[in-house]
């Protein structure tokens, strides 16, 4: 059987060793640089490149190839409160089978072709005896990151009048002014400035009679 696997990627792995044989189990570890795009796109993520430690346990059952392992990795992006960079440890437990494309659900060879296309829709098969771990890896690790990443859990974020980091100014506030007396000062500012223009005009006034 052909296959469009590249047993050069590093997230492409070789069951061959293992065998067909139920119960045969083996247990490998790799360090991989992480993907492009590994992680919530835009809010925390795995750095492209950055290295990515894999525990993985192969086990051989009927209709295919068990795969249980896991991840860790250091995430980094920005507090959603108050927009510093931050790191976390991405740790990502997964499970997935890869089925034999030569069997159907019961583990028995396919001696007719399946009618339903949907039924193979969800599984992951191997292909010549490899697996691509990669679309599995990448959602166990989005699942295991925070949708909104915060530096501490009671980081008080940003002051909303000044933008200024609370953390770094621990007591940090504006007098607070009621914007009906906000109102009423800057009314009482145009009178005060009417009142100038007049009085400067009627001085203007007399000093023009006094002249002549």
């Amino acid at each position: 059987m052909s296959t469009h696997l590249d047993h050069r990627n590093p997230l492409v792995f070789d069951t061959h060793e293992l065998g067909r044989r139920p119960g045969a189990m083996q247990r490998l570890s790799r360090t991989i640089d992480a993907p492009k795009d590994f992680g919530i796109q835009g809010v925390i993520e795995v750095p492209e490149g950055a290295p990515v430690e894999l525990d993985l346990r192969l086990e051989s059952v009927m209709d295919g190839v068990l795969v249980t392992g896991t991840a860790r990795a250091l995430a980094k992006g920005e507090c959603v409160r108050c927009l510093e960079p931050i790191g976390l440890d991405a740790d990502a437990d997964f499970q997935e089978m890869f089925s034999y494309p030569d069997a159907d659900d019961r583990g028995r060879a396919r001696t007719e072709p399946v009618d339903d296309a949907e039924e193979d829709e969800d599984r992951l098969f191997l292909e010549d005896g490899l697996f691509d771990l990669e679309p599995v890896l990448r959602d166990a690790v989005v699942l295991s990151l925070p949708m909104q990443p915060v530096c501490q859990d009671d980081c008080e974020g940003l002051c909303s009048e000044c933008g200024v980091r609370l953390a770094d100014e621990p007591g940090h506030h504006h007098d607070a002014v009621d914007i009906r007396w906000a109102a009423l000062q800057g009314l009482a500012g145009s009178v005060q400035d009417g009142e100038k223009d007049e009085l400067s005009g009627a001085e203007s006034g007399v000093d023009e009679k006094q002249e002549k």
